[in-house]
């Protein structure tokens, strides 16, 4: 500052000095207002340390130019104040640089604003200033072109605060994962269509995805996502351009077809079913889904879109149920739809209230005639209704995510009753049925194995019977999770084994123990030579990968004796027991052990009379 000052005469203090400290503020402000920058907190530090310094060259100068500047005054220390902002910026921004962070854009357009008016006040200073004492053609001039700057930076923030507004719009009105109008878009839309004078025929689709929830667990997510994209772009492709398609979340989407009637809404369902049924590839895999799909139509099934998407989601848990399709409303639905809500929450009911019962099959080792192990299948005692099957209450469990905790309180019952058995005598091993939707959970084994030894029993004791579906839909995580169960010594069953799909590479990949052969390939093996000759092949290539085989659904002598020449390793059916209780299979066990194996079998046990 003294070399400054020593070079000069007053013109260089009154106008050079202010002069260049503008110049500095002005480039701040050009710096904050370049769009996506981010200025940061601490710039403001340096944006004050400017204008105070520049502050006191202006006093000092106008001081100096009526000759009354004493050293020593308070003046003095809005240059060391200034410096000091200054130097806390240095410090703050190699701080940053170590430990950046995102700026929100909010924060931004605000530092933005506020530098742009800081120039607009220097440069009013500067106006006001030159008509007091004289001030320099250049301060003049970038005072004035501050203020110009700061006009057009107003227009320009106006017009970026419109378009933000417009694509917030835009943002609430549109799913994010495919782009499509979300449930927001379709209630204004529809309101808007169902509104319009003369009342246009108007149909609404509700469309639910079959079996995403097994491509989601099985694949992941990410498959899951990329799957909802590429159905939405098909669905988008079979429409008509008045036609709307919304993505409602998850895997639901729904359709508003414009002046449609029931047999336009029958068509456009049909053509989107069966668009959707094609195979889709998802990152390699083929696979195909199944769309169910609910009709309602305005105005016969509502009057406004809050009625038809009620009706609309009825009809469509009723295509999904019957499995047809696409389903048109009816009123007799409501009846239907209410029975089911009714079943699912007895369900929830029975699942907290020991109302589910086991019941045990045998499974007769067909070379000894011994009975080791037995298959439980689960049974509702419902209060109303009676003893329930599986069929009429496992698919609503499933869809109403239900089954986990269904397979908690099977596996709970089969190993009470094993621990029971083993202490009376009798070292059974039992045989649960895991859905796939359970068996994505990798939390299973070590659930499993705490229950096991919670009631000591040996892991040997407990089968796991799955499915073909789910061991072919994601190979690598049923190596996972069933490698970690066979690690335990729980032991690996295949079930339903021949009816699903084609490829055997998974008896070479994973660890299983058994295969089950469906009752479909055993029960007409007598009287049809091409079965016999399925069932045979299937023995032996069990055997030679190292596997057991177990034919279910033996209802005859014939079968009984055919398949122990074919050297079938297990049998299970009516032939030898139905499903009993538990309190029923001891005495069965006692009856069956005391004949003479084979021979007496076959006279004492006639086909399907027990």
């Amino acid at each position: 500052m003294k070399l400054v000052r020593g070079i000069d005469g007053l013109a260089f203090v009154r106008h050079s000095l202010p002069m260049f400290d503008l110049v500095l503020v002005a480039a701040i402000a050009g710096i904050a207002a370049v769009r996506g920058v981010q200025m940061g907190s601490r710039w403001a530090l340096l944006a004050c340390g400017l204008l105070i310094f520049a502050a006191a060259d202006v006093v000092y100068g106008l001081q100096v130019t009526a000759e009354i500047y004493v050293l020593g005054t308070p003046l003095d220390a809005g240059w060391a104040i200034g410096l000091a902002l200054m130097a806390m910026w240095v410090d703050g921004a190699a701080q940053a640089r170590r430990t950046a962070t995102p700026v929100p854009r909010q924060a931004t357009l605000a530092t933005a604003l506020a530098v742009s008016s800081m120039a607009t006040v220097a440069g009013l200073g500067v106006l006001v200033m030159s008509s007091q004492v004289p001030v320099s053609m250049l301060a003049l001039v970038l005072a004035a072109g501050a203020l110009l700057a700061a006009a057009v930076r107003a227009q320009l923030a106006a017009r970026l605060l419109e378009r933000m507004a417009e694509q917030r719009l835009v943002a609430a009105a549109t799913d994010e994962l495919t782009g499509l109008p979300n449930r927001r878009a379709l209630y204004a839309e529809g309101h808007a269509r169902l509104a319009e004078p003369g009342g246009r025929r108007q149909a609404l689709l509700m469309l639910d995805l079959d079996r995403f929830k097994e491509v989601n667990d099985s694949l992941g997510h990410r498959a899951g996502d990329q799957l909802l994209i590429q159905v939405g772009a098909r669905l988008q492709e079979n429409l008509r351009g008045d036609d709307m398609l919304a993505r409602l979340g998850g895997d639901e989407f729904a359709v508003l077809l414009d002046d449609s009637g029931h047999d336009e809404a029958v068509h456009a369902a049909a053509r989107l079913c069966a668009a959707v049924g094609e195979p889709i590839i998802v990152e390699d895999t083929s696979l195909r889904v199944g769309v169910s799909i609910g009709i309602g139509l305005f105005p016969d099934d509502g009057p406004d879109l809050s009625v038809l998407l009620r009706k609309a989601d009825i009809a469509m848990y009723k295509a999904k149920t019957s499995q047809l399709g696409h389903h048109v409303y009816s009123t007799a639905d409501d009846a239907d739809g209410e029975a089911t809500r009714q079943t699912v929450n007895e369900l929830r009911t029975a699942l907290k209230s020991d109302q589910l019962v086991l019941h045990y099959q045998p499974k007769v080792d067909l070379d000894t005639g011994e009975v080791n192990s037995v298959e439980a299948l689960v049974r509702w005692d419902h209060p109303t209704r009676g003893l329930l099957y599986p069929g009429a209450f496992l698919s609503l469990a499933e869809e109403s995510g239900l089954m986990p905790s269904l397979t908690q309180v099977v596996l709970a019952q089969a190993l009470d009753q094993v621990a029971d058995w083993h202490r009376d005598g009798h070292p059974l091993t039992v045989a649960v049925n895991i859905s796939a939707s359970s068996l994505v959970d990798v939390d299973l084994p070590s659930q499993v194995a705490s229950m096991l030894a919670a009631r000591g029993v040996p892991s040997s004791a407990l089968q796991l019977e799955i499915t073909e579906g789910f061991l072919m839909v994601n190979r690598d995580l049923a190596q996972v999770i069933l490698t970690r169960l066979r690690n335990i010594g729980v032991r690996i069953s295949v079930d339903d084994f021949g009816t699903g799909y084609s490829s055997l590479a998974y008896l070479r990949d994973l660890p299983i123990d058994e295969i089950k052969l469906d009752n479909s390939f055993v029960i007409p093996m007598t009287h049809d030579a091409r079965t016999a000759a399925m069932v045979s092949s299937t023995i032996k290539l069990a055997h030679s990968l190292g596997l057991r085989i177990v034919a279910e659904g033996v209802e005859t002598a014939g079968t009984y004796t055919e398949l122990t020449r074919m050297g079938c390793d297990q049998a299970q059916g009516y032939f030898m027991s139905r499903p009993v209780p538990a309190a029923e299979l001891s005495p069965w066990l006692n009856h069956w052990h005391a004949l003479d194996q084979s021979a007496d079998i076959l006279q004492l046990l006639p086909g399907g009379d027990r």
